[in-house]
C-alpha cells in the first residue's frame, strides 16, 4: 500500500482547544488542526461542490455556512483559534490624509473593506481568539509592490493588536511537490513563537512513487481511478495522441522563443511541480511518464489527494473536474499539521494566561 503522507494525530498530547475553519475548501486545515487536538465549532465555505466533499469527510451534524460576508459575528461561536485560507483580492489603498479630507475611515475598516480579508479582520476584532493561522499564495507578499501585505500586517498588528509572525514555507519534503505558501500566525499575547525553529524535512525526501498507484495488485482497485485485479490506472487518464502532440508542440514553440512554458513530465523518483486548480484542463503541469514510447498520463484524483497529504480514507464524492479543482486549491496537509503542532505550546501559554486573568 502507498505510505500515507498525513502525519499521525497527536490529540492526546495537546491541550483541548476550539477553532473555526474559514474559507475551508475541502478541509485541509481542518485535518491539520484536528490532528493536534482541536475541535472545530464553525465552518464557512461558499462553493457547493467543496461543501459536499467537506461534509462527506467532516460530519459535524451542523451546516457549513456559505458566504462569510453575510454571517454576523454574533452567529459565530467563541473559539480559541481562527484558521483561514482567505482568497487574496486587490486592496485599494489611498492616502490617509485624502481619506481624512473626505471624512472617510482609515485603518482596516476602510483599507480592507470590500475584500475577504476584511471578514477575517472583523471576526478577529469581535471574537479576540487566542491565536490565528492565515494561509495564502507566496506572491501575497509582493502583490501591489508589497502594499497589500503591508495593509494586512498593519491591520493584524496595529489595528487588532496581535503579535504576528510570517514565513513562506514549501511543502516539498512534507509531500513530493513544490508548493510554496505564505503562512501568517498571530497570538493575542506576546509569545516566543517563531518560524525559525520550525523543523522542516529535507526537500526531496518524499518521492512521487509514494503517491502513485503501484499497479501491481498491492492495493485494492478504486473505480473509476484504478481497475482490474492489478488495480491498473484507468486508461481514461492517459493523454490522447492529439493532446500529447499539442503539448509537445506548444512546449517546443516556447522553447525556441526562450520561454520556460511547457509540460512537467515526472517519474516516481522525482518531485512534482505545484498542483493547481487548472489541472483538470490538460494536466500539463504534472504528467506521469509511461516510458518513451507511451503517452504520459494525468494523476488520478486519488493521487492528487495523496500528493496534498490526504489519507486514503478521505472520500472523493465529486466529479474528476471538481476533484482536481478542489485538491489544486487545497493545502499540503502535513505541512500545516507541523505548523499547528508548532503553535500548540504557545497557544497553551496564551490560554493559561487568560484563565489566570479571569480568576
Amino acid at each position: 500500500m502507498t505510505r500515507p503522507l498525513a502525519g499521525p494525530a497527536d490529540a492526546g498530547h495537546a491541550q483541548p482547544f476550539t477553532f473555526i475553519d474559514l474559507f475551508a475548501g475541502i478541509g485541509g486545515m481542518r485535518l491539520a488542526f484536528d490532528s493536534v487536538g482541536g475541535r472545530c465549532v464553525f465552518t464557512s465555505e461558499w462553493n457547493a461542490h467543496a461543501q459536499k466533499t467537506y461534509q462527506a469527510n467532516h460530519r459535524d451534524n451542523r451546516p457549513v455556512e456559505g458566504d462569510i460576508t453575510k454571517v454576523h459575528t454574533d452567529d459565530i461561536p467563541d473559539h480559541d483559534v481562527l484558521v483561514a485560507g482567505f482568497p487574496c483580492q486587490p486592496f485599494s489603498i489611498a492616502g490617509v490624509s485624502k481619506k481624512n479630507s473626505l471624512g472617510r475611515k482609515h485603518g482596516f475598516e476602510d483599507e480592507t473593506q470590500g475584500t475577504l480579508f476584511f471578514d477575517v479582520a472583523r471576526i478577529i476584532a469581535a471574537k479576540r481568539p487566542a491565536a490565528f493561522l492565515l494561509e495564502n499564495v507566496k506572491n501575497l507578499k509582493s502583490h501591489d509592490k508589497g502594499r497589500t501585505f503591508d495593509v494586512i500586517l498593519r491591520t493584524l498588528r496595529d489595528e487588532l493588536g496581535y503579535h504576528v509572525e510570517h514565513a513562506v514555507l514549501d511543502g516539498n519534503g512534507f509531500v513530493p511537490q513544490h508548493r510554496e505558501r505564505m503562512v501568517i500566525v498571530g497570538f493575542r499575547d506576546p509569545t516566543a513563537f517563531t518560524f525559525a525553529d520550525l523543523e522542516l524535512p529535507a526537500k526531496g525526501s518524499r518521492k512521487l512513487s509514494e503517491i502513485l498507484h503501484p499497479e501491481d495488485g498491492s492495493e485494492k482497485a478504486e473505480e473509476p481511478y484504478t481497475i482490474g485485479g492489478m488495480a491498473s490506472v484507468n486508461p481514461k487518464y492517459v493523454l490522447t495522441d492529439g493532446l500529447w502532440s499539442y503539448l509537445r508542440g506548444y512546449a517546443e514553440k516556447h522553447r525556441l522563443k526562450g520561454n520556460g512554458f511547457g509540460f512537467g513530465l515526472v517519474s516516481g523518483d522525482g518531485v512534482s511541480r505545484t498542483l493547481s486548480a487548472r489541472y483538470y484542463k490538460d494536466g500539463s503541469e504534472i504528467l506521469v511518464s509511461r516510458g518513451e514510447v507511451n503517452n504520459p498520463r494525468r494523476l488520478t484524483p486519488r493521487e492528487c489527494a495523496r500528493l496534498m497529504g490526504y489519507p486514503d480514507t478521505f472520500r472523493i464524492t465529486v466529479s474528476d473536474t471538481q476533484a482536481y479543482k478542489q485538491f489544486g486549491n487545497s493545502v499540503a496537509v502535513p505541512m500545516f499539521s507541523a505548523v499547528a503542532r508548532h503553535m500548540m505550546p504557545h497557544l497553551a501559554d496564551v490560554m493559561a494566561a487568560a484563565t489566570r486573568r479571569a480568576a
